[in-house]
């Protein structure tokens, strides 16, 4: 079994800045694949960014140059740092993990960003 927990989340300004932790229960070296997703209301879970064997990233084209996803082995830590931040970017984020073939998810942080 994997726990993640996510926290960071609040509420910033527009043009603000935010880092997100996830931390799990084991090393994450051991994940295949662990990611950034985020939900508004009304509308579907969405990817914002993944990191793959700890070197790989992929990141959704509305934040990419504005955030970027690390890990923290030492830690067994995820962070989303996030920049420039805009009111669209306001959602519930989820981290998820990939381990053997089964996704574990946090249960969220919230972040709202004014205008």
């Amino acid at each position: 079994q994997v726990q993640l927990v996510e926290s960071g989340g609040g509420l910033v300004q527009t043009g603000g800045s935010l880092r997100l932790s996830c931390a799990a229960s084991r090393s994450i070296s051991v994940f295949n694949t662990m990611g950034w997703y985020r939900q508004a209301p009304g509308k579907q879970r969405e990817l914002v960014a993944t990191i793959t064997n700890g070197v790989s990233t992929n990141y959704a084209d509305s934040v990419k140059g504005r955030f970027t996803i690390s890990g923290d082995n030492a830690k067994n830590t995820v962070y989303l740092q996030m920049n420039s931040l805009k009111p669209e970017d306001t959602a519930v984020y989820y981290c998820k993990a990939r381990f053997f073939a089964a996704d574990y998810w946090g249960q969220g942080t919230q972040v709202t960003v004014s205008s």
